[in-house]
């Protein structure tokens, strides 16, 4: 990217965020900060009314306007994907309001690139997921502004196998894993962090309680989670898996707690932190059991032992 490229990018960023590190900016540019320093500096002598503070970031003068945005064709294509994609992923209330957001991107595209976006349209298409229909049609929504406001919500909760529960929850993030939407949160009633699948939420709403304490983001929390250092009931698991076979766990490693790997010759040990050692790990473990074997712990041997055993007698 050319130095000219490069400061126009910065100015659209620092339009699209209340505060921008220098750090950030040199970090997604591959730049050193002294060159984001003198650009910086080019834009202030532009007439661009910035001010900064140290250790905190750059931020533009409220209610300095600039001219709209004018999008590539590349990135116009990208708007179609986003597109179809929210049509699949989100709540209703999301996907009505991204709805209202594309048609403000679509009024400053040049006419040639709605041209083609129209003429894309027709040629994606993403499967839409069946949701439940006891599933309000606007969780995403109450979340994330239970999220950005620092508060509460209520919610009735139907976990797998078990009656419906009512829980005061302090949502930090929300994430999408294996077809699902899941949130994470500070839960009164168990008085831990714990994970609620989306799908799974029958009722929710946004309340006017704060959080009783300063949570944790998602970020933060999930480095807390691989350091074993989150209050939360955690169970550590090592295993030694045949290279050939590993290559095939790559996709449901990280929904059973993956943390880390180490190379082992023909083999690779593998590091876990999971919920549930003793049922959906150790029943995960015994699809590829055959080319691998337990490190660590001794219970999740017992277990896996114990699971064999009760298979064999009614093959018997």
């Amino acid at each position: 990217m050319n130095r000219f490229d490069r400061i126009t990018a910065i100015l659209i960023q620092l339009q699209s965020k209340k505060v921008v590190k220098a750090q950030d900016l040199a970090d997604r540019f591959e730049v050193s900060l002294r060159t984001i320093y003198r650009d910086i500096r080019t834009l202030e002598e532009a007439g661009v009314p910035l001010f900064g503070e140290a250790g905190i970031g750059y931020s533009i003068v409220e209610g300095y306007s600039l001219p709209p945005v004018m999008f590539t064709k590349e990135e116009a294509t990208a708007f179609v994907a986003a597109e179809k994609l929210m049509e699949k992923f989100s709540d209703a209330v999301i996907k009505k309001n991204f709805e209202s957001l594309m048609f403000k991107v679509k009024s400053v595209l040049k006419n040639s690139s709605k041209d083609l976006m129209e003429n894309l349209e027709d040629h994606i298409h993403v499967n839409k997921r069946q949701l439940n229909e006891e599933v309000p049609d606007n969780v995403l929504d109450v979340l994330f502004k239970a999220i950005s406001g620092k508060k509460a919500v209520e919610m009735t909760y139907n976990a797998l196998g078990k009656e419906h529960t009512s829980r005061l929850i302090e949502p930090i993030g929300v994430y999408h894993e294996n077809e699902h939407w899941y949130t994470i949160g500070f839960c009164h009633l168990r008085d831990g962090y714990r994970h609620f699948r989306i799908d799974r939420i029958r009722q929710i709403a946004l309340t006017d309680k704060d959080r009783a304490l300063e949570r944790s983001s998602l970020k933060e929390y999930q480095e807390q989670l691989a350091k074993n250092k989150v209050p939360f009931t955690l169970q550590k698991a090592v295993i030694l898996v045949e290279k050939q076979t590993a290559l095939y766990l790559k996709e449901r490693k990280h929904y059973f707690g993956f943390v880390s790997e180490i190379d082992k010759g023909d083999q690779v040990e593998m590091t876990f932190l999971t919920q549930s050692l003793e049922d959906g790990f150790a029943r995960w473990y015994l699809m590829f059991a055959d080319y691998a074997e337990i490190v660590e712990p001794e219970a999740l041997k017992l277990r896996v032992k114990a699971l064999i055993e009760k298979i064999s007698k009614k093959l018997n």
